[in-house]
């Protein structure tokens, strides 16, 4: 049977979907949610073949495109989640209509702001989350208190708060006045609120948290809530596994 014959496993195809990432994809089919052609999916192996109904939660889920990624300039007061338990606004809900199901690549919490990428691909996400890919976050950080230059020289060794082992983390001082300072903070890992909990290990208030930078993707002038598709061209170079599509289109305000 040609791979064609078979199909693509549900997960795989759900991630390529934008529905969430494979392992995501995985939880969400042995929770009972995914229909193939009117039927429960009950393993995530299953195969799904063209012109097949893959349904999530009895709503239909449209076959995957090709890859593509979007730069938002994430304002802060938002959550990077599809569906927020206390009823926040989320990320998702800010975006212009007409685009289709996406995902961010890594999350920034409430009161962070700046750089978020957001891509139709599931698997894609994944994969530039994980830490082995070298990608560097870069931050402007502005904290309250007082900045010692040779604990934050320290960091770049890696560094343990209240029982948590933290990579290299280089953090450099840009200005100070009085008890306020501005860092650019850069790392690897992106553990779950890593920069607010190492500087708090510095006795150090973030009062300003701003991702600059994500792997070669770049802030650059993008303004709060403006979004903006990453060209065609860039994907290919910057990430040569991932299937292109659509050209790109220009800046779109989302209203925030």
């Amino acid at each position: 049977m040609t791979e064609e014959e078979r199909g693509e496993r549900i997960a795989k195809w759900l991630s390529r979907s934008g529905i969430a990432s494979r392992r995501d994809a995985e939880q969400i089919i042995a929770q009972g949610r995914v229909k193939l052609n009117g039927q429960p999916v009950t393993h995530p192996a299953t195969f799904v073949r063209k012109h097949d109904l893959v349904q999530l939660d009895n709503a239909p889920v449209a076959e995957p495109e090709r890859t593509r990624m979007w730069r938002y300039h994430k304002p802060d007061g938002l959550m990077t989640t599809h569906k927020d338990p206390e009823g926040r606004k989320t990320v998702f809900e800010s975006l212009p209509e007409g685009m289709p199901r996406v995902i961010s690549i890594g999350r920034l919490d409430l009161n962070s702001e700046g750089l978020l990428l957001l891509t139709n691909d599931g698997e894609l996400a994944r994969r530039l989350e994980l830490p082995s890919n070298g990608w560097i976050r870069r931050y402007r950080v502005r904290v309250f208190g007082v900045v010692d230059e040779a604990r934050l020289a320290q960091l770049a060794e890696g560094s343990v708060f209240e029982g948590v082992k933290y990579g290299p983390i280089d953090a450099q001082l840009d200005s100070k006045k009085g008890d306020n300072a501005w860092l650019t903070v850069s790392l690897r890992e992106g553990k779950n609120r890593e920069v607010r909990k190492v500087m708090m290990g510095l006795n150090l208030h973030v009062s300003r948290l701003i991702r600059t930078n994500y792997g070669p993707f770049q802030l650059g002038t993008l303004l709060r809530g403006e979004l903006e598709e990453v060209q065609s061209r860039i994907i290919r170079d910057q990430l040569p596994a991932a299937p292109t599509a659509k050209p790109a289109t220009r800046k779109s305000r989302t209203g925030n």
